[in-house]
């Protein structure tokens, strides 16, 4: 057989070959494509080495070597799966960049430093023992062509190259990638450089060991339906930012978050240019449709460590777990749809939050709230309030009052929108109902102010309550509550315009209240006023 090749080589060498025709060089299970079109003089040199378009051969590794009229895709790695084996071909033009190696259906692949081309690969076939392990230095695409892979020792998919990867799902495919259920691994797949989601295909993601899908980068999603069938973990997990522009996404049986997004260093870089060199932990929601369905204890939907936008899209996100100690912060915390440990922005889209479990709460944020022109706000929590004990233990309280005897850190209350910093609504709509025991329905621990859009609120306690100063002076609000203040301000409360219908339990609580204890007040300057319950004593009309 040797003697053949050396006598096929010694022939290549010196007869040129037709510009449609191809080499193919097969070591083991990888084969070489050689286009004579590009590949010119061939030299056979020593009688044991071929060296084609960069890429040296000994003798003794190749295994066989034919002539066709095979069409070449230049930058491109196919790799077909199929069952206990996979199959490799790669272009010629990047033959001597990459190098393989396969263990069955285990492929690993590390691109050279001095790559400067961006390669695609692209998988097709199937492996219930199958992996891909892609290294090196340049971004590239990873297409996914129709293939299904379950790696029972590991990663279904682990890039450790850091620079930008496309994970894209080739149109009209369907593909499934799933981990094994005990391993070191981060995710079922796993990029350590920035991923961008894409494609109109379809992609399914089971991740038994921990995350979904994990970037130690951003994570940005476009155009593909993505199903994330269940994970230990979170079902997608990222740091610096998150972007998701387009496409369906659909995540439950969620052990952890349903989205989240981490800072990657220790400070915020700020939101810069195209999200150049951005490092935030912010979340972009712009388009798409995203339904999340979370039932893990003091889970979140989706959850920022910086700021989070919502300038359009469709976002379902049901939450049902209870509450839990945080033993690190030695604070009791609950579920939420939508949590940003900064601000958050609402301009757009349409956002429907459930919750059913303990404590649990539509839109949680440590920052400020602004919602304003084309948003589409539907909150409902229908959970008791959990509390904690002094040694953490996690229990739930369906009686309003008896929460009174715990502090802050030890409680949480099943409210429809919870702030700590300043609410602005300029715009939108808003509606929030909540049945559980503290279950105000938005509330702010600053300033709430008003100034247009439609809120509609009804709250077993306080339907809006502000800790400092409430001002309504436009828009529509109905504030409704049944067993406490339909507006309560802990400020003064200013009434300038708008229409206002306020309703409040029995005496003594009002329809609208200010903190009179501390010398605060009611304003009437102006608007309209349905006030079922009276006004606070002393108001200024």
């Amino acid at each position: 057989m040797k003697k053949i090749l050396v006598a096929i080589l010694c022939t290549l060498y010196f007869v040129p070959l037709s510009l449609s025709q191809t080499l193919n060089v097969q070591v083991g299970n990888v084969t070489y494509l050689f286009p004579a079109s590009q590949a010119g003089v061939m030299p056979f040199s020593d009688g044991i080495t071929l060296t084609a378009m960069g890429k040296a051969f000994t003798l003794s590794e190749v295994d066989n070597m034919w002539v066709d009229e095979t069409a070449v895709t230049d930058s491109t790695v196919t790799i077909a799966y199929n069952a206990s084996s996979a199959a490799v071909t790669v272009a010629g033009n990047i033959a001597k960049y990459v190098t393989v190696s396969l263990s069955g259906a285990h492929v690993s692949v590390t691109q050279s430093s001095d790559l400067a081309t961006e390669i695609t690969y692209a998988l097709s076939g199937a492996s219930a023992n199958g992996s891909l392990t892609l290294g090196g230095s340049y971004k590239c695409t990873v297409s996914l062509a129709g293939v299904t892979l379950t790696n029972p020792n590991g990663a279904a998919i682990n890039i450790t190259n850091s620079k930008r990867i496309q994970l894209s799902a080739k149109s009209g495919t369907t593909n499934t990638l799933t981990d094994c259920a005990s391993g070191s691994q981060k995710a079922c797949i796993y990029s350590k450089g920035q991923l961008q989601l894409q494609g109109n295909g379809t992609l399914n993601v089971t991740g038994n060991t921990k995350h979904g899908i994990k970037s130690a980068s951003y994570i940005s999603v476009k155009n593909l339906t993505l199903n994330i069938t269940s994970t230990v973990g979170d079902g997608i997990n990222c740091e610096e930012y998150m972007e998701i522009k387009s496409g369906t996404l659909t995540l439950s049986g969620i052990g952890d978050d349903g989205i989240q997004c981490d800072l990657g260093g220790t400070a915020s870089t700020g939101i810069t240019t195209d999200h150049e060199d951005e490092d935030t932990g912010n979340i972009y929601l712009s388009g798409g449709t995203v339904k999340v369905t979370v039932s893990a204890a003091a889970a979140k939907g989706i959850k920022s460590a910086g700021d989070m936008y919502v300038t359009g899209g469709t976002v379902t996100a049901t939450t049902s777990g209870g509450g839990a100690w945080d033993s690190d912060e030695s604070k009791t915390k609950a579920c939420a749809g939508l949590s940003a440990d900064g601000n958050m922005v609402i301009s757009g889209g349409t956002l429907t939050l459930t919750s059913t479990g303990a404590g649990g709460k539509g839109i949680s944020a440590d920052g400020a709230l602004t919602v304003s022109d084309a948003a589409v706000i539907t909150v409902s929590t229908s959970g008791q309030a959990v509390v904690a004990s002094s040694s953490g233990t996690i229990s739930t309280v369906s009686n309003s009052s008896s929460l009174d005897r715990y502090s802050t850190n030890y409680k949480s209350s099943p409210k429809g929108i919870k702030v700590d910093g300043a609410i602005t609504v300029s715009g939108g709509k808003i509606s929030v109902t909540t049945t559980g025991a503290g279950g105000e329905g938005i509330e702010s621990k600053s300033t709430l102010d008003i100034t247009g859009g439609e809120v509609a609120v009804t709250a077993l306690d306080d339907a809006l309550n502000s800790a400092s100063t409430l001002t309504i002076s436009g828009g529509m609000v109905y504030a409704r509550a049944t067993n406490n203040d339909g507006i309560d301000a802990n400020g003064n409360c200013y009434i300038k315009g708008g229409l206002v219908y306020a309703v409040s339990a029995s005496s003594p609580e009002v329809a609208i209240d200010a903190n009179t204890e501390s010398g605060y007040k009611l304003y009437v300057q102006g608007g309209t006023i349905v006030a079922i319950g009276g006004l606070e004593s002393g108001a200024s009309l």
